[in-house]
Order: C-alpha cells, then sequence, then structure tokens
C-alpha cells in the first residue's frame, strides 16, 4: 500500500480557468476506500453534478474493482456523493445555474485521517486561443530556463 496518494487531473488546469476551489469528502463503499488507497483510481474524465435534490455527486471517476474482493465488489464508474457544507452547497448550485459555470476535479488524494478527499474548483471553460497562449508560455519558460542553465556552466 502506497503512503501518499495523489491522483491529479492534469488536464483541468490546461482546460479550463479556476475561479475557487474546495475540499470536499466522498462517500465510498469498503471497497472502493481500499482501491484508492492502492493507487487504482483516475479522475482524468470526471466532472461534478448537483441532482434535484440539491446534492453534489462526482460523475465518471473511475476506481477499479478491489482485486481481493469477489462478489462484493463496486461498480469502477459508478456516481459518488461529494460532502460538503450546505452553505458552500447553495454557493456553487447558484455559481453554477445562474453563470454557466463548471465543477471539475482538480485532484483526489487521502488525509491524515485515512479519509479519501477531492479538490474541486469552480471553472470556467478556455477558449481554443487561451489554450494556445498557455502552450506558448510554457514554452518560453522552459527555454528561458535552459538558458540560465546553460549561462551559469
Amino acid at each position: 500500500m502506497q503512503k501518499n496518494i495523489n491522483i491529479k487531473n492534469k488536464k483541468a488546469r490546461f482546460e479550463y480557468e479556476l475561479l475557487d476551489t474546495y475540499v470536499a469528502g466522498i462517500v465510498l463503499s469498503g471497497t472502493e476506500i481500499k482501491s484508492i488507497r492502492l493507487g487504482k483510481a483516475s479522475i482524468a474524465e470526471s466532472f461534478c453534478e448537483f441532482n434535484d435534490k440539491g446534492e453534489l455527486f462526482i460523475i465518471n471517476m473511475q476506481v477499479d474493482e478491489y482485486t481481493h474482493a469477489y462478489h462484493f465488489n463496486h461498480k469502477p464508474k459508478a456516481e459518488r456523493k461529494l460532502l460538503l457544507h450546505s452553505q458552500e452547497l447553495k454557493k456553487l448550485e447558484k455559481e453554477v445555474k445562474a453563470s454557466g459555470l463548471t465543477i471539475v476535479p482538480l485532484n483526489l488524494f487521502i488525509n491524515d485521517r485515512g479519509l479519501a478527499k477531492v479538490k474541486i474548483a469552480l471553472a470556467k471553460g478556455k477558449k481554443l486561443y487561451d489554450k494556445r497562449d498557455a502552450i506558448k508560455d510554457r514554452d518560453n519558460k522552459r527555454n528561458l530556463a535552459r538558458i540560465k542553465k546553460s549561462f551559469n556552466n
């Protein structure tokens, strides 16, 4: 079993402009948390949605089946409820409905007490030219670092 579990969604920062972040708990079954502790999860293509009752769910989160469980195993792509304070849920729901923002998961981690948490962000989708600017900035920083390194040696 790994000590530090930190599963990231690398595409989220590239695809979206992040406005506000929150840390939410997840409702999991026994085999789900065991798989996450082994690092067998992915949030690359997942997103968050509200249901009719105002509860927040993470959708498309892949948690692989636990290898040592037989018929008590979970579904790999089930919807999982996220736990936040009611004020935070109301604020997020209002923002999503009013301005068309989305909620994306940034990373999945295990905290000090052994509980699975998800860092989610209220996000706005980037346009194609914003993505090109991000790629250009990243290349410029890489080239500048390369020049600095060669200059110091």
